[in-house]
């Protein structure tokens, strides 16, 4: 960091005002005054230009696809593509239209001209004088006029304003001071088919179920406290996006989501048609969860009919393994409560993060983001992930027995031994994610208890969750013995996968000065005629 100050020394000149130069990537951000910059952030930035290199790089083979298909047909080597087809794609130069609508300081829009092929425009767009002018003035320091347009005006109206066909973007990224939830509705009109749009939410506690009430009015769901939260509030979230996609026939489909630090971060494709749309039923459901043993199973919104009625919808018939006698928990006799809807579907692309892998692995030394190491842990975490089930923390586990906690290679081999599959989460460091079913999870912790001679008379107490399940015998034979499946491969090539605490009040930081509250960003009319004066 530089900065350059005034000069002191001669009383006849006022001084001046402080101004800081920050370099993150290939660009420049200047500051007046106090800098209201979050390092932390940086790896945010680096996956979001790592996932546009990748959207870049895809949108152009799909391109040059289509064009080769287009030339079979004009050669009657081909079928003709439907009419309607057409309709839905704009700028077919291949370049690539991006809108950073909360813009701020103008950084990313900055980063994503700089370091993102194939960019033929960038609307950095704030609903503050000082932000504007501070883009406009960043703009001119990277010399990127060219491609980036500082643009003054709200968010929601920016991004309605260009929900016509061929005003839309390649590229939205949302990524607001709080809650995104407010921006959804505007952002998948925007969005160009087969388009990407990139969310970050920082309301952690609302998404992790400290206040039940307000995660249902910002997102239309409840949640609890429980250990996978931050799965949880990830899911919520592409619940949300997709269920404002699905009014206007259109649907995502995850790419990568992500929850790190102090946010969750989401990348969705999206699609337009209402077949397809009409299947999003079929990927949210809600989740029972025991509050005494944190026991959980999903429940669909929609079944999906079967061979020739893939047409047909119907309401899932479910007989509910987790509940036992008077509606309480079968493993330990503990209340059930109901969280959701939640998006069951997965959540990660494998192929888009396997594109993402070999994309930072081909990267020569000297062309590295900031962030590589830690891109690549989390990405090879992400891909090892399973899919369609949430996490269970091992220590949680073993603490509601109250056993020693076993190694998690024991843990897993057990898994892997009795024939299902197991993985860990990105989102958590002692998470574990499996198919098997939760009487083989707390077989293990039995077989643990047995092992070590714990006496549930005299470690727990009677009305405990742990003394209810180890009451009960063990239906399963548990084999510790290392498996080769067990070890993860990125703790094989130790890869930074978790990000360390950086120090006192680590965290979002404090919003800036002068920028306006996005709730009430819209009502504010008289800001914006007298930006238009």
């Amino acid at each position: 960091m530089s900065s350059a100050a005034g000069d002191a020394e001669n009383p006849e000149n006022s001084p001046k005002e402080e101004f800081n130069i920050i370099q993150e990537g290939q660009a420049k951000v200047g500051f007046h005054g106090p800098v209201f910059y979050n390092p932390v952030q940086e790896f945010n930035r680096d996956l979001t230009v790592t996932v546009l290199r990748q959207f870049s790089d895809d949108r152009q083979k799909w391109h040059q696809e289509q064009a080769a298909k287009s030339a079979a047909v004009s050669n009657g080597e081909g079928e003709e593509p439907p009419k309607k087809k057409n309709k839905l794609t704009i700028n077919e130069d291949g370049k690539i239209r991006i809108l950073d609508a909360l813009s701020a300081s103008g950084l990313r829009a900055l980063r994503f001209s700089k370091e993102v092929p194939n960019v033929g425009f960038i609307m950095a767009n704030d609903f503050s004088d000082n932000a504007v002018a501070s883009i406009q003035e960043n703009v001119k320091l990277n010399e990127v006029e060219d491609l980036v347009e500082a643009h003054f005006g709200d968010a929601v109206m920016t991004m309605m304003e260009h929900r016509g066909i061929d005003k839309r973007f390649h590229a939205v990224d949302l990524d607001p001071y709080g809650t995104a939830s407010t921006f959804l509705d505007s952002a998948v009109q925007c969005v160009a088919d087969r388009g990407i749009l990139m969310v970050t939410c920082t309301d952690m506690a609302v998404l992790c179920g400290n206040t039940p009430e307000a995660c249902y009015n910002k997102y239309d769901a409840v949640t609890t406290r429980m250990k996978c939260c931050h799965e949880v509030g990830l899911r919520i979230l592409l619940r949300a996006i997709d269920s404002a996609a699905n009014r206007y026939t259109r649907y995502i489909e995850p790419l990568v989501s992500i929850s790190v630090d102090f946010y969750v971060r989401v990348f969705v494709r999206v699609h337009t048609g209402a077949f397809q749309a009409k299947q999003s039923g079929t990927k949210v459901g809600t989740v029972l969860v025991c509050s005494g043993c944190n026991a959980m199973e999903p429940i669909p919104m929609l079944k999906r009919g079967e061979n020739n009625q893939e047409n047909k919808y119907s309401l899932p018939t479910i007989r509910h393994s987790l509940t036992g006698p008077d509606n309480l928990c079968v493993h330990c006799n503990n209340r059930l409560h109901q969280i959701g809807p939640i998006y069951l579907a997965p959540i990660h692309s494998k192929p888009f993060v396997t594109s993402l892998l070999e994309r930072l692995k081909s990267t020569p030394e000297a062309e590295r983001l900031g962030t590589h190491g830690r891109l690549q842990g989390v990405l090879t975490m992400v891909s090892e992930e399973l899919e369609e089930v949430l996490y269970y923390e091992h220590d949680q586990m073993a603490n509601t027995v109250k056993v020693s906690v076993p190694k998690v290679q024991s843990l897993r081999s057990a898994i892997l031994h009795a024939g299902f599959k197991v993985s860990g989460s990105h989102c958590n460091p002692r998470a574990i994610k499996t198919n098997a079913p939760m009487q083989l999870l707390w077989d293990i912790y039995r077989q643990v208890a047995k092992d070590t001679s714990v006496d549930r008379e005299k470690r727990l107490a009677k009305e405990s969750a742990g003394y209810h399940i180890l009451g009960q015998p063990i239906t399963n034979t548990i084999n510790f013995s290392l498996h080769p499946g067990a070890i993860e491969q990125a703790k094989k090539e130790n890869l930074v996968r978790f990000q360390c605490n950086r120090g006192k009040n680590w965290g979002p930081r404090q919003k800036a000065k002068g920028s306006v509250n996005s709730t009430k960003a819209g009502f504010q009319l008289t800001n914006v005629e007298e930006h238009k004066k």
